[in-house]
């Protein structure tokens, strides 16, 4: 074997997703999302709730009200369960951004989806005002986060075809669309709350539905994700080892991106923009069980789901009945978190 071989061939036999590993995964997910149920504004009480639940698993009778059960399972129920898709589909994100760019420190916003989705929604909610029609404003932020992932794309690949140059047009991108929702945001400033509550995040449901549209994009995210896996393993090693491989660097990273990209917006479209979910987890992951994207991949879908569900918890409970932004919650624990990586890169 080749000296330039070895890496890749070492990247081949990282260590695999332990059943350990997922089962810890499964249970914090698990715990986390029957605490968040059991706690909210209306009290139902949680030996009532569990009762519930029991009740229709097994055909028994019911221990809450219609208007109750009504209240678990077409508010309380749907978004903990987005809460868990949203939170999966950024740190799944985060990780495949962090895989493809070699960076502990990116994030799935990172090409402009955060800045495309926002001028997108303030643009919506700005005219939807002024001429009284429906905002569609999740349609809107999830066109707007692929179009500023599409021009960062376009632009990246005017000006070269390395990952530094991709993050370069990221930024100039990302601040360009963030100067003109800016610019939007100053011509109507009777919608400026409006649009800072989106910003910040918001779990908001209506029945089902979120969770039915945010669902299918990302299950075929975390597919090819997941199935290109072992395929950033190998890009850690380096382009000519990988290349020597059989693995075509640029289609890979390009595949990777267009699945973490989808997510993302998904995400965005129904959640608004929540911080910090993508550059936390992932790390979390890899400190905790190493840096095998085989390994980083799953357990980022389980513990990004349960942060972000234990993030909007707080969001709920903490000044009940009024209700915290959950970027606002996230970013009280993820900024700390990222200058504490900072640190740690400096040393």
């Amino acid at each position: 074997m080749t000296a330039e071989l070895r890496p890749a061939r070492a990247a081949l036999k990282q260590t695999k997703l332990r059943p350990r590993h997922l089962l810890i995964g499964v249970a914090v997910l698990l715990v986390s999302v029957l605490v968040s149920v059991l706690l909210g504004a209306a009290e139902l009480g949680w030996q009532r709730v569990l009762g519930e639940i029991v009740a229709q698993l097994t055909g028994g009778v019911s221990p809450l009200s219609e208007r109750e059960a009504a209240i678990l399972w077409q508010l309380r129920m749907p978004r903990v369960v987005l809460g868990v898709l949203v939170g999966a589909a950024l740190a799944v994100s985060g990780a495949a951004f962090q895989g493809v760019f070699r960076n502990p420190l990116a994030d799935p916003y990172l090409l402009g989806s955060a800045a495309g989705a926002g001028l997108a929604a303030t643009l919506v909610i700005s005219g939807s005002t002024q001429t009284g029609a429906p905002v569609p404003v999740q349609l809107a932020a999830f066109a707007g986060a692929l179009g500023g992932v599409g021009l960062t794309w376009l632009v990246g690949r005017s000006a070269g075809r390395d990952t530094a140059t991709l993050v370069l047009a990221g930024v100039a991108v990302g601040a360009f669309l963030t100067a003109g929702q800016t610019f939007v945001q100053q011509l109507r400033v009777e919608t400026l709350e409006q649009v800072y509550m989106w910003i910040l995040g918001r779990l908001t449901t209506t029945g089902w539905r979120e969770v039915l549209v945010l669902l299918p994009y990302l299950a075929i995210s975390a597919a090819v994700l997941w199935t290109c896996a072992r395929l950033l393993d190998l890009l850690g090693t380096g382009d000519e080892e990988a290349a020597a491989l059989g693995v075509h660097p640029g289609r890979v990273r390009a595949l990777v991106l267009i699945a973490a990209s989808l997510a993302t917006a998904a995400a965005v479209s129904v959640a608004g923009l929540i911080g910090f979910v993508g550059l936390v987890v992932p790390h979390l992951v890899r400190l905790a069980v190493g840096g095998s994207f085989r390994i980083i991949v799953p357990l980022s879908l389980l513990f990004g789901g349960a942060f972000l569900v234990i993030a909007d918890m707080l969001a709920r409970t903490l000044l009940a009945p009024a209700e915290i932004p959950i970027g606002v919650i996230t970013a009280f624990t993820g900024a700390p978190f990222f200058a504490i990586l900072l640190h740690r890169r400096r040393a």
